[in-house]
């Protein structure tokens, strides 16, 4: 079993680098299956959920080159094969490929997709609106099987604003003959990206980023290259890092804009951030102040956040509460900071949190992406040696992680120890 072990107290400083976005990756390459010629995508990070969907694309015939996070896809003999639980079930973002699949092929069998365990997080919507495009949804024997004679443009109000059924409606409609007008539309930059991709590639994409998409069908989309946008999670986790432990760190490769939200939250508690065009300086931080946080669709404070910003308010004075309006059971990183000595509970939707409290090393489970990233951040705050399981989880989502700490002065390494050695639930 591989985990983190990271020896912490100590100031971090200098320069450090964000990937490509996660989310938009794991878009941006099962769009690539919609086109007739090669795509080619610049930035990407390394990072396993990249590589699960290099897998898939490989499994129904295409031709794919990934080195140095460039990766380019030739698509031209790709077939409608079923793709069952296998790959599928590594990651939640595989259910791009049914819309991408059933835009091309007007068809599409695809297991149903895995990801971490944050809840419910159903794809009904997805299903609302790859049927009003005219396609069957079946489930049969654990897998989603999408057939259509044709696809129609129509007009789809989601239910509940969706990143991932916005996308993938957007992926279905625009080979769909006729106009789709996609209303209560996400709007995070993620969304904008693949848009851009998209267009680029001969669609006819207007409204991206706005909640009302207008999308005219076409008969067929070309290769093309594209860049990736930054990270902002990431870029958001290296903020809150460089606040709880930082003596000075530039977060390079950064939309300031696409970080409002965590910027302001940031500076209610306390810590100046110096934004620039393309990266964020924040030095020391001292006697940061408690504030309330609740998480929100874009541009309010993201969810994925909200386990990393955990660590820092349990290092504020005074009372904290973080309410999770997006997914409810998104606390599961509070039980493994407890062991570290950090005071807070949980409450419903909220957590509250008391402080400042010294952390202490402990050894602690990643029990999903970002509430891995939390213990990260705690364990560059705690006095010795703390030890980070199911590890998997963190490097689902941050590309070369190790490196860039070390590039900024943690004290961290990856190691192999014997499975009788993890945490027990």
């Amino acid at each position: 079993m591989d985990v983190y072990k990271i020896r912490g107290g100590k100031p971090l400083q200098g320069t450090i680098k964000v990937s490509g976005a996660k989310n938009s990756a794991v878009a941006l390459i099962p769009a690539s299956i919609l086109a007739d010629s090669p795509v080619t995508i610049d930035g990407l990070p390394e990072i396993s959920d990249v590589f699960t969907l290099q897998a898939l694309l490989e499994d129904i015939g295409g031709k794919v080159d990934f080195a140095s996070g460039k990766m380019t896809i030739d698509p031209s003999e790709m077939v409608a094969m079923p793709l069952p639980n296998g790959n599928v079930k590594k990651l939640r973002a595989s259910y791009y490929m049914m819309g991408a699949m059933l835009g091309r092929f007007k068809h599409a069998a695809i297991g149903l997709p895995g990801g971490c365990h944050l809840g419910p997080r159903p794809i009904d919507q997805h299903i609302k609106g790859f049927e009003a495009l005219g396609a069957k949804v079946t489930n049969e024997h654990g897998a989603i099987y999408l057939r259509a004679d044709e696809l129609r443009g129509a007009k789809i109000y989601l239910d509940v604003v969706s990143v991932g059924a916005t996308i993938n409606i957007m992926l279905a409609a625009v080979r769909a003959k006729g106009r789709t007008i996609i209303e209560n539309a996400a709007k995070e930059p993620e969304i904008i990206d693949v848009a851009t991709l998209l267009s680029n590639m001969g669609a006819n994409i207007k409204g991206a980023g706005t909640n009302v998409i207008r999308i005219e069908g076409v008969e067929k989309l070309h290769g093309t290259k594209h860049t990736i946008i930054p990270d902002r999670i990431e870029a958001g986790t290296f903020m809150i890092m460089a606040a709880a432990v930082g003596d000075g760190i530039t977060i390079d490769n950064v939309i300031p804009f696409h970080v409002e939200a965590l910027t302001a939250k940031l500076r209610e508690m306390g810590v100046k951030v110096e934004e620039r065009e393309e990266h964020i300086f924040i030095p020391k931080s001292e006697n940061l102040l408690a504030c309330d946080v609740k998480t929100l669709v874009y541009p309010g404070f993201p969810t994925d956040l909200q386990q990393p910003f955990s660590v820092l308010l349990s290092q504020a004075n005074g009372t904290s509460v973080i309410t999770d309006t997006i997914y409810s059971a998104r606390f599961k990183q509070i039980d493994e900071l407890r062991r570290m000595n950090a005071d807070g509970k949980v409450e419903g939707q909220s957590v509250i949190l008391s402080g400042p409290t010294p952390l202490q090393a402990a050894t602690v489970r990643a029990s999903d992406l970002r509430a891995g990233a939390a213990l990260v951040i705690a364990g560059l705050l705690a006095e010795g040696e703390t030890e980070i399981q199911e590890i998997q989880h963190i490097e689902r989502g941050y590309s070369s992680l190790i490196e860039k700490l070390r590039g900024i002065g943690a004290d961290i390494r990856k190691e192999s120890v014997p499975e009788k050695a993890a945490v027990s639930e």
